[in-house]
Protein backbone atom coordinates (compact mmCIF):
# COMPACT_ATOMS: atom_id res chain seq x y z
CA UNK A 1 0.00 0.00 0.00
CA UNK A 2 1.27 3.65 -1.38
CA UNK A 3 1.46 6.06 1.53
CA UNK A 4 -0.12 9.05 -0.20
CA UNK A 5 -1.37 11.08 3.05
CA UNK A 6 -0.08 10.84 6.55
CA UNK A 7 -3.71 9.05 7.72
CA UNK A 8 -2.23 6.31 5.76
CA UNK A 9 0.53 5.56 7.70
CA UNK A 10 -0.69 2.64 10.57
CA UNK A 11 1.67 4.37 13.38
CA UNK A 12 -0.60 7.53 13.36
CA UNK A 13 -3.48 5.26 13.54
CA UNK A 14 -2.06 3.60 16.27
CA UNK A 15 -1.41 7.05 18.07
CA UNK A 16 -4.74 8.27 17.10
CA UNK A 17 -6.58 5.10 18.75
CA UNK A 18 -3.64 5.71 21.77
CA UNK A 19 -5.14 9.80 22.37
CA UNK A 20 -8.67 8.01 22.32
CA UNK A 21 -7.83 6.27 24.86
CA UNK A 22 -5.73 8.42 27.15
CA UNK A 23 -8.96 11.23 26.22
CA UNK A 24 -11.32 8.21 27.50
CA UNK A 25 -9.14 7.53 30.80
CA UNK A 26 -8.20 11.22 31.57
CA UNK A 27 -11.86 12.24 31.54
CA UNK A 28 -12.62 10.38 34.85
CA UNK A 29 -13.65 12.59 37.66
CA UNK A 30 -10.59 11.77 40.06
CA UNK A 31 -8.52 12.06 37.16
CA UNK A 32 -9.68 15.02 35.47
CA UNK A 33 -9.11 17.09 39.31
CA UNK A 34 -5.33 16.60 38.85
CA UNK A 35 -5.23 19.35 36.11
CA UNK A 36 -1.94 19.18 35.53
CA UNK A 37 -1.06 15.26 34.82
CA UNK A 38 -4.64 15.65 33.20
CA UNK A 39 -2.82 18.42 30.68
CA UNK A 40 0.58 16.94 30.24
CA UNK A 41 -0.80 13.27 29.48
CA UNK A 42 -3.37 14.97 26.99
CA UNK A 43 -0.52 16.73 25.48
CA UNK A 44 2.13 14.08 25.29
CA UNK A 45 -0.63 11.61 23.61
CA UNK A 46 -1.50 14.36 20.54
CA UNK A 47 2.04 15.16 20.47
CA UNK A 48 2.52 11.43 18.91
CA UNK A 49 0.21 11.63 16.37
CA UNK A 50 1.53 15.14 15.68
CA UNK A 51 4.95 14.70 15.30
CA UNK A 52 3.99 11.84 12.80
CA UNK A 53 1.91 14.24 10.65
CA UNK A 54 4.13 16.96 10.35
CA UNK A 55 6.85 14.84 9.72
CA UNK A 56 5.37 13.31 7.14
CA UNK A 57 4.58 16.82 5.61
CA UNK A 58 8.05 18.06 5.80
CA UNK A 59 8.83 15.75 2.50
CA UNK A 60 12.20 14.54 4.10
CA UNK A 61 13.37 11.60 5.03
CA UNK A 62 15.87 12.71 7.02
CA UNK A 63 13.53 15.28 8.83
CA UNK A 64 10.65 12.28 9.05
CA UNK A 65 12.95 10.29 11.16
CA UNK A 66 13.84 13.42 13.20
CA UNK A 67 10.01 13.84 14.24
CA UNK A 68 9.09 9.98 14.27
CA UNK A 69 11.98 9.82 16.97
CA UNK A 70 10.25 12.88 18.71
CA UNK A 71 6.66 10.62 18.78
CA UNK A 72 8.25 7.73 19.81
CA UNK A 73 9.60 9.85 23.20
CA UNK A 74 6.07 11.27 23.40
CA UNK A 75 4.84 7.82 23.49
CA UNK A 76 6.94 6.92 26.27
CA UNK A 77 6.11 10.21 28.03
CA UNK A 78 2.67 8.80 28.26
CA UNK A 79 3.89 5.50 29.55
CA UNK A 80 5.76 7.43 32.71
CA UNK A 81 2.03 9.46 33.07
CA UNK A 82 0.16 5.87 33.00
CA UNK A 83 1.88 4.81 35.87
CA UNK A 84 1.73 8.27 37.89
CA UNK A 85 -1.87 7.74 37.13
CA UNK A 86 -1.74 4.19 38.30
CA UNK A 87 0.00 4.78 41.87
CA UNK A 88 -2.53 8.08 42.08
CA UNK A 89 -5.41 5.40 41.94
CA UNK A 90 -7.09 7.20 39.02
CA UNK A 91 -7.16 4.62 36.88
CA UNK A 92 -7.30 0.90 37.69
CA UNK A 93 -4.17 -1.91 36.86
CA UNK A 94 -6.49 -3.45 33.59
CA UNK A 95 -6.61 0.23 32.17
CA UNK A 96 -3.32 0.86 33.11
CA UNK A 97 -1.82 -2.49 31.20
CA UNK A 98 -4.52 -2.05 28.28
CA UNK A 99 -3.24 1.60 28.00
CA UNK A 100 0.71 0.92 28.18
CA UNK A 101 -0.07 -1.82 25.46
CA UNK A 102 -1.27 0.45 23.32
CA UNK A 103 1.93 2.74 23.84
CA UNK A 104 3.63 -0.22 23.17
CA UNK A 105 1.93 -0.76 19.98
CA UNK A 106 2.16 2.81 18.70
CA UNK A 107 6.16 2.56 19.58
CA UNK A 108 7.01 -0.82 17.62
CA UNK A 109 5.04 1.05 14.79
CA UNK A 110 6.72 3.48 14.88
CA UNK A 111 10.26 2.61 15.26
CA UNK A 112 9.54 -0.02 12.64
CA UNK A 113 8.49 2.91 10.49
CA UNK A 114 12.24 4.45 11.10
CA UNK A 115 13.77 1.38 10.25
CA UNK A 116 12.26 0.95 7.21
CA UNK A 117 12.97 4.55 5.99
CA UNK A 118 16.77 4.18 7.38
CA UNK A 119 16.73 0.98 5.49
CA UNK A 120 15.93 2.26 2.32
CA UNK A 121 18.28 5.52 2.11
Amino acid sequence: MKIERFEDIKAWQEARELTRLVYDLTKRPAFAKDFGLKDQSQRAAVSVMANIAEGFERRSRKEFNKFLGMALSSAAEVKSHLYVALDQGYIKQADFEAAYERCNQASRLIFGFMKYLSDSE
